[in-house]
């Protein structure tokens, strides 16, 4: 006897089925995937496939740039328009661990920072504390590769108010006068909530990214973040530019002094290059002085140093070089290699601007207390609007000019 033939409405019902128990696998797959990328992302374990929304360059505040620049900026004296006054008056200074290793180059978000500070982290190798606030108020910033924190860096970034955000990866935490996070607990750091940690803050705020120079790196050069996303973590905590007792936090912030550039026909000609330590030329910087722009190109282990989001090229406006003693913390850190440097007190200073040398002093009375940069008269020197790096190096280190 002949097998009934199915009708058009059970043909209709099996594609259904069909369709069903796909969208299904589809739908198990993606869950599977999400609880695995969740469950590797907490327990730290590298993945290779992290897929993060990059920020496009522009901040979600809209702002007109053409606008006349009649705003300076506390922090290095550069002009700004109002409308960026506006955005950053309602904020604090936002401190990023940037890390300096041969493999991380180019580093992402250096030319947009007002400040930055660079000295030794460890084995000769030098990491910056990139100082935000101004410059990236009407700008979405990628920044990177994120590192950890040192004792030292503490001390440059409590001069922008009590509270300062601090971004970092972890840090040095052996027992002793190097414990970097030991200190950050003792400062209230934790407790008011300005230490923005990967460890406790993680993914989407901070991502993992292994392609972003087109070839494999280690684990530890891939870590970033964007101005906008800390900024972000730093309102859902209530961290604006005033404290819970509505206190502001540049209420004991001391300004450096400023001062227009000079006129061309009034500039010098010196450019300084150095060592953080000698023979290792990877880290050896020179700036080479512009004379049209008036400012230092950075070139960094015999290579032109350039900003991998937009490929500008980092240049600073005023170069300081502070000597500092530094010594070994003897903590018991595998091969002793965790450091100290003398950052309180003072000690001797070459400022480079308009081509020109000054020879003076640095002075910071403690953590909180802001460097200050004097002449051989001890007159307080004026520094030219734009980026200030500060070079920290071991005393009696040479620099060339």
């Amino acid at each position: 006897m002949e097998k009934p033939r199915n009708t058009d409405m059970e043909k209709v019902g099996k594609k259904k089925k069909i369709i069903l128990l796909t969208l299904a696998g589809v739908g198990l797959y993606l869950l599977t995937s999400g609880i695995s990328y969740a469950t590797f992302s907490y327990l730290g374990v590298p993945t290779t496939s992290i897929v993060s929304p990059l920020p496009s360059g522009e901040s979600k505040f809209k702002v007109d740039l053409s606008a006349p620049k009649t705003e300076e900026c506390p922090l290095n004296g550069q002009m700004f328009t109002k409308a960026e006054k506006d955005i950053w008056s309602k904020r604090r200074p936002l401190t990023v661990m940037i890390e300096d290793h041969q493999d991380c180059r180019p580093q992402s978000g250096i030319s947009r920072a007002d400040v930055v500070y660079e000295a030794v982290a460890e084995g000769g190798i030098t990491r910056f504390l990139a100082v935000f606030y101004c410059g990236v108020s009407a700008l979405d910033v990628q920044i990177g590769p994120v590192r950890s924190a040192r004792t030292y860096f503490l001390d440059f970034a409590s001069e922008y108010g009590d509270f300062p955000l601090y971004a970092h990866v972890g840090g040095a935490n052996t027992p002793g006068p190097a414990n970097a996070l030991g200190q950050i607990g003792n400062y209230g750091w934790l407790r008011k909530g300005n230490d923005l940690n990967q460890f406790s803050i993680g993914f989407p705020t901070f991502w993992r990214d292994y392609e972003r120079l087109g070839h494999p790196v280690a684990t530890e050069h891939t870590m970033y973040s964007t101005t906008d996303k800390l900024y972000e973590m730093a309102e859902k905590r209530n961290l604006t530019n005033v404290d819970e007792d509505k206190v502001s936090w540049d209420k004991n912030f001391v300004k450096w002094q400023f001062k227009d550039d000079v006129k061309e026909g009034e500039r010098g000609t010196k450019s300084p290059s150095f060592s953080f330590w000698s023979g290792y030329k990877d880290y050896d910087v020179k700036w080479e002085y512009d004379l049209t722009s008036n400012d230092y190109k950075r070139i960094n282990g015999e290579v032109l140093q350039k900003d991998k989001n937009d490929q500008m090229e980092i240049r600073g406006k005023v170069i300081v070089i502070a000597f500092m003693k530094e010594s070994r913390a003897n903590d018991g850190y595998e091969g002793n290699l965790h450091l100290l440097y003398g950052t309180k007190g003072s000690g001797k200073t070459l400022i480079f601007q308009d081509g020109q040398v000054l020879e003076g002093t640095w002075n910071k009375k403690d953590r909180e207390e802001r460097m200050i940069f004097k002449d051989q008269k001890g007159k307080e020197i004026k520094l030219n609007r734009g980026q200030i790096w500060i070079e920290v190096l071991p005393v009696g280190q040479e620099v060339s000019y």
